[in-house]
Formats: structure tokens, sequence, C-alpha cells
């Protein structure tokens, strides 16, 4: 089909369920911490094991289909590196943002009108606390942190002390939540904003939840691709095509 092969066409399909589970499920944890009205400790707990765990499973079973990058700034970045080729990359982003409205329509379709106008079905707001800036900065500095685990523990020759890719990002997926669900919400993906944003009619603040992220991404895509221009040798080779 054109100049996309039928593997290429099956990964964007991995893309597309893959992201729209872990919206379903990221986001259905916040809808289920407001709906049992749980103290704010078991809230972040929920949130951040259900986007955590929910990205380990989602990038573990499309690994091998598609990379398992279930988030436009890693398909950004791998396009920035050439790790990926643009066109692929540009239709991996398309499924994601797709992937991600359709989790939410079924995550609004599952709980019933009663829970949509009180929880906005998850989507992400500044804390009234934070500034404008503060809330990109966090989102840049947690994107980046993100990105840095995914090219260390997918792309360095030297691993990650061994560690499961898809653990080591879920982990961090956690981490970045337990830091941040207070303050921004702690998105790190612009398609994980952008679901419940559109089927929610929620856009508070949700530039923030776009330029941080491709910020941090960019940045630690620039990183990596200077280093390698240095001589390192630590990197898996990249597609230059």
């Amino acid at each position: 089909m054109g100049m996309l092969s039928l593997n290429d066409i099956r990964a964007a399909l991995a893309e597309l369920l893959g992201m729209m589970f872990f919206v379903f499920v990221g986001t259905g944890s916040v809808v289920a911490a407001n709906t049992f009205k749980m103290d704010a400790g078991a809230s972040l707990l929920t949130i951040s094991l259900g986007h955590g765990i929910g990205i380990i499973v989602a990038v573990a079973w499309t690994a091998g289909i598609s990379g398992g990058h279930i988030n436009p700034v890693v398909s950004l970045a791998m396009i920035a590196t050439r790790h990926i080729k643009p066109l692929l990359g540009a239709v991996y982003i398309v499924a994601q943002c797709v992937g991600a409205i359709l989790g939410s329509l079924l995550l609004k379709w599952s709980t019933g009108a009663m829970f949509e106008g009180n929880l906005n079905l998850g989507a992400h707001a500044l804390n009234p606390a934070i500034a404008y800036g503060e809330g990109i900065l966090t989102e840049l500095l947690l994107t980046a942190f993100l990105l840095l685990v995914i090219y260390n523990v997918v792309l360095n020759k030297r691993g990650g002390m061994h560690i499961s890719a898809p653990l080591a990002i879920g982990l961090a997926v956690i981490v970045i939540h337990f830091a941040a669900v207070p303050f921004t919400g702690a998105s790190v993906n612009p398609a994980r904003s952008l679901g419940p944003a559109l089927v929610a009619n929620s856009w508070t603040d949700f530039d923030v939840y776009i330029i941080g992220p491709v910020l941090g991404a960019l940045a630690v895509a620039g990183a990596w691709w200077g280093w390698r221009r240095l001589g390192d040798d630590l990197e898996k080779e990249a597609d230059d095509s």
C-alpha cells in the first residue's frame, strides 16, 4: 500500500491498539480513584500504578511488532535520531492519537454519563498553584527523564543493566506519576492528554502537554544524536535510511 509495507500497517495498528488499551486503563484509574473517593495517598498510588502497569503491558505486547512506542514524542524522537523512517513515524503518531481517542470513548461508554461531567475522563490540567511556565518545565524534564530511560534500555548496546525494557519504562512512568500527578497530572505523552481532552471537551492547559513533552523529547534526541557524532559506539545501529 503505497510506501508502507504490510508489516508497517501491522505496526501502526499495534500502536493504535496499544495506545487505546493504555489510555483506557490509565484514565480508568483516574475515574476509579475519584469514583470511590479515595484519599490523596490511595488516589496517587492507584493512578500511578494504573499508568505504569498499563504501559508495561502495552509496550511488552507491541514491542515485537512496532517497537512499542505508545507515545507520539517517542516516535518523534526516533524520527529525529533516524531510528524510524519519517513516514512510518508520522503514521505511528496518527495511529497513537486515534487510539487515545478510542480509549477515551470506550471509557466514556463503559462508565456511563454520570462520571463524565465530574471527572472529565481523566483529562489533564495544571494544579492552580502551578504557573504555566512551571507546568511546561515539569513536563519537559519528566519527558526527558522518560526518553533517557527508553534510549538507554532499548538502544544502548551495553543494555540497561539487563533490565527488561517494558519493565524499566513502566517503572519510570510510575515514578513520574508519583512525582508530578499533584502538579501537572504527569502526562509526558501528548496522546494520553489528547484522548480525554477531546472526548470530554476539556482543553484546560492542553498546550502544556504538547509543548513540554515535545521539547523534552527533542532535547534528548538532540543530545543522543550529538553523542553519536562524537564517536561513542555505545548505541545499536540506527536506521539511517
